[in-house]
Formats: C-alpha cells, sequence, structure tokens
C-alpha cells in the first residue's frame, strides 16, 4: 500500500476519492445564495457531492429563506443538502468550522455565496488532488482565468499579506486570500482551525504549509464586487491578516 509522507500526516494514495463535500458559509446574501446553489449544483464534477450552508445569522432575510430553498434544491437533483444556523454572527471562519464538523467528503471545497467565484472551475480545481499529486489547491484569481478589475490597493494589500506569508512559510503561491481552497479530508484530521473572520484564509495557508502539504494552485474566475454591491472584508481585515500569519506560523 502506497503512503504519501509529509512532516506530520500521511495520506493513503491508494484510497478512492468518491465524494466531495462544498462548505458555503452564508451572510447577508438573499439576493445572490439561491444563484450560488443553482450554479453549484450544476457544476461538473466526476464526485457524489453534498452541499453544506451555513448561515452566520444573517439579518436580510437569507436564513428564512434558506430551509425551504434546500428542500426544493435537494428534491430537483438529488443532491443532499444540509442548511445549518448560526445562533449569533461570529465570522466566516466560525462559519467555515461548522460546517467542516457536517462534511462527510473525502475532498472538502469553500465556496462563497456571493457570486464572486464561479463553480465551473471545479474540474480545474479538483485535477490535482484526483490525479494524486496535490493535499490542498488554491485558486489563483490573478493568473489566467477572467477576472473583473477592481481597487487597485485591495490588489496590493493582498500581493503584500501573500508575499509576507510566503516568506514566513516558505511558499510561493500568488493569492493566499482566494475564498476557493480544496483540501483533502486528512487535513481536517489533522490540524484544528481557531480564527472568527477572515482569519481563516492566512491560517488556513500557514497550517497547511506547516503539515508540509502538496499544495498546488489552477487559475480561476473571479467576478468581485464592489462595496455597493455587498463585499464585506475592508482594511482593518487585511492589518489582522498581519497578526494571524505571524500568530500561526510562530505559535501554531
Amino acid at each position: 500500500m502506497k503512503l504519501i509522507p509529509s512532516r506530520k500526516f500521511t495520506i493513503d494514495q491508494r484510497k478512492p476519492l468518491r465524494r466531495l463535500s462544498i462548505v458555503v458559509p452564508v451572510y447577508n446574501e438573499k439576493e445572490t445564495v439561491a444563484t450560488t446553489v443553482e450554479r453549484v449544483l450544476r457544476s461538473e464534477t466526476p464526485l457524489e457531492r453534498d452541499l453544506i450552508i451555513v448561515d452566520d445569522f444573517s439579518t436580510d432575510g437569507t436564513r428564512e429563506i434558506l430551509p425551504e430553498l434546500a428542500r426544493k434544491m435537494q428534491q430537483a437533483s438529488g443532491v443532499q443538502i444540509q442548511v445549518v444556523m448560526h445562533e449569533q454572527n461570529k465570522g466566516k471562519g466560525s462559519a467555515l468550522r461548522t460546517g467542516f464538523e457536517h462534511a462527510s467528503g473525502d475532498i472538502v471545497l469553500i465556496q462563497d455565496a456571493d457570486l464572486e467565484y464561479d463553480p465551473r472551475d471545479y474540474p480545474n480545481l479538483l485535477e490535482p488532488i484526483l490525479e494524486g499529486f496535490a493535499d490542498v489547491v488554491f485558486g489563483n484569481r490573478f493568473h489566467g482565468g477572467s477576472h473583473r478589475v477592481l481597487y487597485f490597493w485591495h490588489y496590493v494589500s493582498n500581493q503584500a499579506l501573500t508575499f509576507f506569508c510566503n516568506m514566513l512559510c516558505n511558499l510561493n503561491l500568488t493569492d493566499m486570500e482566494v475564498g476557493y481552497k480544496v483540501f483533502r479530508r486528512e487535513i481536517l484530521d489533522s490540524v484544528q482551525f481557531r480564527s472568527d473572520r477572515f482569519g481563516f484564509e492566512p491560517e488556513f495557508t500557514v497550517k497547511v504549509s506547516r503539515l508540509g502539504c502538496r499544495i498546488y494552485e489552477v487559475p480561476i474566475r473571479y467576478h468581485g464586487r464592489t462595496y455597493e454591491e455587498g463585499k464585506k472584508i475592508t482594511w482593518r481585515d487585511g492589518v489582522a491578516a498581519v497578526w494571524h500569519i505571524l500568530r500561526f506560523r510562530l505559535f501554531g
């Protein structure tokens, strides 16, 4: 039996990968969540799928429509859809942890509910894992895929944070803050995530690096939003990311 070694965990490369769990954190996405779920269910993948939608105490009516939306979509598609409700707003990282607890797949994929990320990219995101080359796949919004032209300072901040994280982790990632992160389930059995907000992105990057995971990145489409259209991340989250990189790299 062939095993793929790493510093802190091993993966049985011959274990069949049959199921994909798609975790969707949701906060105030009433206008986009239904379209997101429809696109996820139309996406092409050779794997069986289940979908976990975690509402982080939305206040715009999202949580009121989710149960019926899930029921109709599951009935139409045959894909198992779970809806989990937070009873207070805790942040994206917390919603993801809740979703991970309910994920049963051999591979886990993170899908935002705001239409910025396109499920048509699933085949490319999954390919390095399915072919046995990768344990983790990051999307790359800046090389190869079509992307909306938006804020200069957001791009500069993203590149600076990615560079800083790369320097401390000895990586050559292009887009640490990307929402599309896909990974083998064994990672959830090997590491605990603690960040509640957008600190999840650097925490995830640092911890999979420390595990010795084989990391790939692939180009994706990116339909970015403006703040007027509902974008939530702010400069404060960028400043916090510096602390999270240092915290998780130096203290685990």
